[in-house]
């Protein structure tokens, strides 16, 4: 049935392809025929399809022809090749002007069956369409017919044949039930090209009495159903009921069987196709068991890439095939009993294509005339010329010839030789049709283009002036600009084949008014055009490309210079991909003045947007890209697979990553029986994996998410999985941060921190604690406890012990613990000190030596104090430093003291936050659980010179038309011996913008500056700055402004000669003297506080007391100063916290980091601050 289905649809292409009607009109252009009423040649315009086919759904069916032609054209028609005239039948509607009539779906439409063509013809010649085939289907029917079951035994092939009815393809066919349920196709039951149904072998379950055949012709909107057919299957006896070896090995010989074809029949077969049609290659074979089949191109290693094999390998498909399709193909069937081949024999053909199409001419008379008519097709086809719808020989002429490679030659041609040329090539695919128009004819110019046209180009670019020319023969045309007398030449300037003129990189200096003339042997005629040449309009600030956050605003610039004179008529326009952006059209896009602005960003709103600077002459455009970024969407399909105990493998597909790659995911869990709902953190992977392989604790039901992470932010989780509820088992760690304290002789506290409920892996966690003496060769003793402390008592004084903590529950142990060593409890011991005070390290650091680093900083050694001078376990190391004086001044005073703290076992540290030129003295103390040990001997160092700070005071006064006074005070922090100070001021104008410096050099002794020729009611900014031998400090800035003179006297004149304001004054330098006094009366009272006011101004500090625990914490910084260790060190502290006493200065406690930065406090004498502060917290001293 496929089969059949291909021939309808070969047949339905030819019907379509045959006959193509090549139209190739002379193009007299109407402009032409308007002002001269020349004779032309009838073309054919419009007609109909080179198949109509007459759907009896239709009312009625138009044949088409129509023409142009002057004078006007005569129409005819032919059908089968005999005269037939439309106007003849009344049954036919005809048009008036018209070769076009129209066949009503009157019921009788049988008779206009056939191939028309249609003439239209006046004086000059004849054109004629391609032939057009009038079909009129009949209603495709099977024939009603008895058909006897088919039956056959289990095993045996079947063929129930379909044998559709001829209809308008395409054909479609299907093999359903009486129910309509389709019948299932296999390897086994096949439905073939020609619309048969094949069974290879036939099972029991084959045995139906419904196998419908239905035909269905979609153009014609038709489905038939031939008559039922019933099929029998006879179940072989031998095989199933026979016992003995004989009767079994009978039926085998019945059903197993090599294959053999159904379909194709024979060794090979031929196959024709038009070029661009689909190949379908098919075999279907039988043979018990199941026959495969394969596919090969003879001579090749492999199928086409084109080729495609489906139902089940029984058909080998090529869509739209070429020459390089062509060749030998071969199907082999086989089964494990043999196999059978076939070989097809592809051929590839081609309907008639032109390669050269005649051509309409106009042709001066005696001039030769060539028509050339190249075809190319396979088969080759068959070329006809014809003239006027006329055979040549019918036509004979006795200047024109055809030559031996089909081409028509006339020898000076004459007006008569003046007709419509046809050639038509066919072959067995289809037939072309040519027609070419053949004027004969001299006529003088006729200039198209409009006299006095005005042209603009722009500079730099390109103009193109018109100056359409009919003529025959063909004129000569030449340009000239009416300054000069010779046309226009040069590499910018060409004048093409249609007369145009067109200048290149155009120039102001080619402005002006152009002539162009056009001359044949009919005569000479001219027009004028004016050229304007303008500015180029140019972007000169382009709009940028933009990559934004989601739901934000953003906004492109675009700004432009044009010419001048073009005034009004410049615009802006914006395009989005291409199309035109439109504000009314969307109420977040705002266009206004060059700035296009897009409210709240969405992704849509992503692409290419161009900024368009458009005047009538030219435009420029400039284009930026729009991306828009958002955190990653959700993981979608999130799942757990390969559960294995404790482990488990989730894997998830990543959702959109909006323009900024997905960096990692983050897989958080929630478990149900500690923290049900809470959502932490378990592990992140790189952004390229889709999954991860998850090790979860025992005893635990677990659900997981996952969330994605790129540079825009994390974005928000998927959906939950299903739980998953591990197994319990054994603790897979022990405890961590095990922490051993001797607060009392004879003791030893052991603290550590307890497992979190979900590390028990399983219920009843205890620990196990073992301890023993080091090197001792004891036991070692063991307790088991719940909580996460033990208590060892009666322990030797200061001696170290072995320790190891080892956690358990039901399901077994923890893994085997590591041992760390402590100290017991340290002992009493008295230095010089009340009963009450315990022991202290008994010696000092020496070898101290200060090397200076930099103006602020200093680094600090000693040597270690011996172990057995401390007393217990070392703390760390604490200096306390004071200032002297300043350099500048000989004169030593007992600045305030400061102490930083640094932990651990080290023998250096740097001291930050130093005063430049000053001189220093510093002592260092060991220090450990009980207090500070004795200070070192003082050690002096002085600082370098530095840049002095910002002078103080600096003010702008008596301020003159020309000039101003300058006054300022040493700045308070000199740093340094003050060799200066430079002075800069500069004009500021109306919009803040700052004129040019103008620099002076002051000496170091002056505090005031009387500066002249200022300019009158202006504004100036004035910088000063104190200079050291190091450098300048930083500037003091004020803003000031002239004034005219005239008001200075204008107020001098105006108010101060008044009595009110004299009076006024008075009265406000009275009062001043009252306030005054008042002041100085209460200053000598002095203040009455409160008890309590005090003690809220002054906390006693010292309650605060000293944090043991943050004596044995270590740095792992060397010698690098955090930024927030810059402090100043002459402190705030009162009056009563002078002195000098060692002792003072060894007891402070302000605490450090290891690199000397402050993480702690200082205090005087009187108010100590005894402070330590875990980790690394810092405050500034």
């Amino acid at each position: 049935m496929r089969l059949l289905r291909k021939i309808l649809l070969l047949l339905g292409a030819c019907l379509n392809m045959s006959c193509r009607y090549q139209s190739n009109a002379l193009d007299i252009p109407l402009e032409v025929l308007a002002r001269v009423n020349m004779e032309q040649l009838p073309t054919i315009t419009e007609h109909s399809p080179a198949s109509l086919i007459a759907f009896p759904f239709e009312e009625s069916f138009p044949m088409k022809c129509e023409a142009t032609g002057n004078p006007g054209t005569e129409f005819r028609w032919t059908k089968n090749g005999q005269d037939f005239d439309p106007y003849q039948d009344p049954r036919l509607k005809t048009l008036d002007d018209s070769g076009t009539f129209i066949i009503p779906n009157n019921g009788n439409l049988t008779e206009f069956q056939g191939n028309y063509r249609c003439f239209a013809s006046n004086k000059l010649g004849t054109a004629m369409s391609e032939e057009i085939e009038f079909i009129v289907p009949t209603i495709p029917k099977f024939p009603k017919e008895i058909i006897d079951p088919i039956e056959v035994m289990e095993g045996q092939s079947v063929i129930l044949e379909c044998n559709p009815p001829k209809g308008i393809p395409p054909l479609q066919i299907y093999w359903m039930t009486i129910s309509l349920q389709h019948i299932e196709q296999d390897e086994r039951v096949s439905l073939g090209l020609n619309g048969n149904l094949y069974f290879s072998n036939a099972i029991e379950t084959d045995s139906r009495r419904d196998y419908c055949c239905f035909a269905a012709f979609p153009r014609i909107r038709t489905i038939v159903q031939k008559t039922a057919m019933s099929v029998v299957v006879k179940s072989n006896k031998l095989m199933k009921d026979s016992d003995s070896g004989s009767g079994r090995g009978y039926a085998n010989s019945l059903l197993e069987r090599k294959p053999s074809l159904l379909t194709p029949t024979g060794k090979e077969s031929h196959t024709y196709l038009v070029k661009g049609e689909d190949l379908h290659l098919e075999c279907i074979a039988e043979g018990f068991p199941t026959p495969k089949v394969e596919w090969v191109k003879i001579g090749f290693h492999e199928l086409p890439e084109r080729a495609v094999v489906e139902s089940h390998g029984k058909l080998l498909t090529i869509e739209m095939v070429n020459e390089e399709d062509e060749g030998k193909y071969m199907c082999r069937a086989k089964n494990p009993l043999g196999e059978v081949v076939h070989y097809f024999h592809v051929t590839v053909e081609e309907p008639p294509e032109f390669e050269i199409e005649p051509q309409s001419q106009l042709v001066t008379i005696g001039a030769d005339v060539v028509i050339k008519c190249v075809v190319k097709a396979n088969p080759q086809p068959s070329v006809v010329w014809r003239v006027n719808g006329r055979l040549l020989n019918e036509v004979p002429t006795s200047n024109r010839k055809v030559l031996k490679d089909g081409t028509i030659s006339i020898h000076n041609a004459k007006p008569e030789n003046s007709a419509v040329y046809q050639c038509e090539a066919t072959n067995r695919h289809g037939t072309i049709l040519a027609n070419a128009n053949i004027m004969i004819m001299n006529i003088q110019p006729l200039i198209l283009t409009e006299n006095n046209l005005q042209y603009m180009a722009v500079e730099g670019k390109g103009v193109v002036m018109h100056c359409k020319v009919f003529s025959s023969p063909t004129s000569s045309i030449t340009w000239s600009k009416t300054d000069s007398a010779n046309s226009v030449e040069g590499e910018r300037f060409s004048v093409h084949k249609n007369g145009s003129l067109e200048i290149h990189n155009v120039m102001k200096e080619d402005m002006g008014e152009y002539s162009c003339f056009a001359q044949n042997t009919e005569g000479k005629v001219a027009i004028a055009a004016t050229l304007e040449v303008k500015d180029p309009t140019r972007i000169v600030d382009p709009p940028h490309d933009l990559r934004v956050l989601a739901r934000t605003t953003i906004q492109f610039s675009c700004q432009a210079e044009f010419d001048p004179s073009i005034g009004d008529d410049f615009e802006i326009l914006w395009e989005k991909d291409g199309m035109a952006l439109n504000a009314s059209e969307n109420a977040r896009y705002i266009l206004d003045d060059g700035v296009l602005e897009i409210i709240n960003v969405s992704f849509g709103d992503q692409g290419f947007y161009a900024c368009v600077a458009r005047t009538p002459v030219d435009q420029d455009m400039a284009v930026a890209q729009l991306s828009v970024v958002d955190v990653p969407d959700p993981p979608e399909d999130v799942i757990l697979s390969e559960h294995n105990g404790r482990s488990v493998k989730l894997q998830w597909i990543p959702g959109d990553d909006h323009n900024s790659s997905i960096t990692e995911f983050v897989i958080e869990f929630e478990e149900s029986q500690h923290e049900p709902g809470s959502w932490k953190e378990m592990m992140r992977v790189p952004g390229n994996h889709h999954f991860a392989l998850l090790n979860l604790h025992g005893h635990v039901d677990y659900r997981f998410r996952v969330s994605a992470t790129n540079e825009v932010g994390r974005g928000r989780p998927s959906q939950a999985t299903e739980r998953y509820k591990t197994p319990a088992s054994a603790p897979d760690k022990n405890p961590e941060n095990i922490k051993i304290e001797g607060h009392l002789p004879h003791e030893m506290d052991i603290n550590w921190e307890p497992l979190s409920p979900i590390e028990h892996n399983g219920p009843g966690l205890e620990y196990k604690v073992s301890y023993r003496r080091q090197g001792t060769g004891e036991d070692w003793m063991e307790h088991m406890v719940k909580r996460h402390s033990f208590v060892v008592k009666n322990t030797p004084t200061f001696v170290i012990y072995e320790i190891k903590i080892q956690a358990k529950n039901h399901a077994g142990w923890g893994p085997e613990p590591e041992i760390i060593t402590a100290y017991s409890g340290e002992d009493f011991f008295f230095w010089s000190c009340p009963p009450d005070v315990i022991s202290v390290p008994t010696a000092a650091p020496e070898g101290i030596a200060v090397e200076v680093m930099n103006n602020t900083m200093v680094k600090v050694r000693w040597d270690h104090v011996h172990k057995d001078k401390l007393n217990g376990h070392l703390g760390g190391y604490r200096i306390s430093f004071w200032r002297l004086r300043s350099l500048l001044y000989s004169k030593k005073t007992h600045g305030d003291k400061h102490t930083l703290t640094f932990s651990g076992e080290r023998n250096h540290a740097v001291v930050t936050g130093l005063k430049p030129f000053s001189e220093y003295s510093l002592i260092v103390m060991a220090f450990n659980s009980r207090g500070n040990g004795p200070g070192s001997h003082p050690v002096s160092f002085k600082t370098p010179e530095g840049v002095p700070g910002q002078v103080s005071a600096f003010s702008v006064t008596n301020i003159q038309k020309h000039k101003v006074t300058l006054t300022w005070s040493p700045p308070v922090d000199a740093n340094g011996l003050i060799i200066g100070y430079i002075l800069q001021y500069q004009l500021i104008n109306d919009t803040e913008e700052l004129g040019s410096l103008t620099t002076l050099n002051i000496s170091a002794d002056s505090s005031k500056l009387h500066l002249q020729d200022l300019e009158a009611l202006s504004k100036y900014k004035f910088y000063l700055r104190c200079c050291t031998r190091v450098g300048c400090g930083p500037a003091a800035s004020e803003k000031r402004t002239t004034v005219p003179e005239a008001s200075l006297a204008s107020i001098h004149g105006g108010i101060s000669n008044q009595g009110w304001f004299i009076g006024l004054m008075c009265a406000i330098a009275l009062l001043t003297l009252i306030v005054l006094i008042a002041c100085f009366v209460n200053r000598n009272k002095g203040g009455k506080y409160s008890v309590k006011e005090k003690e809220d101004l002054h906390p006693d500090l010292e309650s605060q007391g000293i944090n043991d625990d943050t004596f044995c914490e270590y740095s792992d910084n060397d010698e690098k100063p955090l930024k927030s260790s810059q402090h100043s060190l002459n402190g705030d502290l009162k009056g009563g916290d002078s002195g000098d006493s060692m002792v003072d200065y060894g007891d402070e406690d302000a605490h450090f980091n290891e690199d000397g930065s402050f993480i702690g406090e200082y205090s005087g004498r009187k108010e100590r601050v005894s402070m330590e502060i875990k980790g690394n917290n810092q405050s500034t001293a």
